[in-house]
């Protein structure tokens, strides 16, 4: 039988599945084309979850990324400058956005930096990054203005304990249009219409692998 002909009997298809890369078994499924899409592009990199809530707040899409590094001395059994790095990724579908909304998202992913379940400020923490991705039907200018002009990120012990980085992007899939703060570099996953200009600014991924060279 056809691809034509599972379709016409009503056969579900998912948007990932028109690549030539067949996903991992976990990945989960979202009622929503783009969402499956931007899910097919993250889903080596992140460990994914559909309709994560977190203190009451419900996110379409969630992920984790968790690096860990180490350098050796001679074998591998003598390891030294043990590092992890970590992103959370929150993703979620809005009718409209305003500044004082992205303002209660920061103001959230600080409060979560205070509980070890989301942060453990040791000496092997090198960097953790919270990231929320705003999925809209346009982008106000106050709220692109906000966005690319906002960093924030915060050093644990004076940098002994790695530091924290909260990320911001809003995207309008329907414009083609995309705004992100410094170190937003996910989002590239969420432009399904071509990567966006970042300017060579350097994302979790870009830092991260700078550090290990």
């Amino acid at each position: 039988m056809s691809a034509d002909e599972r379709r016409e009997e009503g056969a579900p298809e998912r948007e990932s599945n028109r690549v030539d890369v067949e996903l991992p078994d976990d990945v989960p499924e979202w009622d929503d084309e783009y969402f499956d899409r931007v899910g097919a592009n993250l889903a080596f990199n992140y460990d994914l979850e559909r309709d994560r809530t977190v203190r009451g707040r419900t996110f379409e899409m969630f992920g984790t990324m968790r690096v860990e590094s180490e350098k050796h001395f001679f074998h591998p059994a003598l390891n030294y400058a043990n590092h992890t790095s970590e992103e959370y990724l929150f993703a979620q579908r809005r009718t409209a956005v305003t500044v004082a909304d992205l303002e209660a998202l920061v103001e959230f992913a600080h409060e979560l930096t205070d509980h070890p379940e989301w942060l453990v400020a040791d000496e092997e923490h090198y960097g953790t990054d919270f990231t929320f991705v705003l999925v809209v039907p346009s982008i106000p200018d106050d709220v692109r203005e906000f966005v690319d002009g906002y960093s924030d990120r915060n050093l644990l012990k004076y940098g002994y304990y790695g530091h924290y980085e909260v990320n911001l992007a809003v995207v309008a899939p329907d414009d083609e249009t995309v705004v992100v703060s410094e170190n937003a570099d996910v989002v590239r996953a969420f432009t399904l219409w071509g990567a966006p200009s970042t300017d060579e600014r350097g994302g979790f991924l870009s830092r991260l692998f700078g550090r290990l060279r």
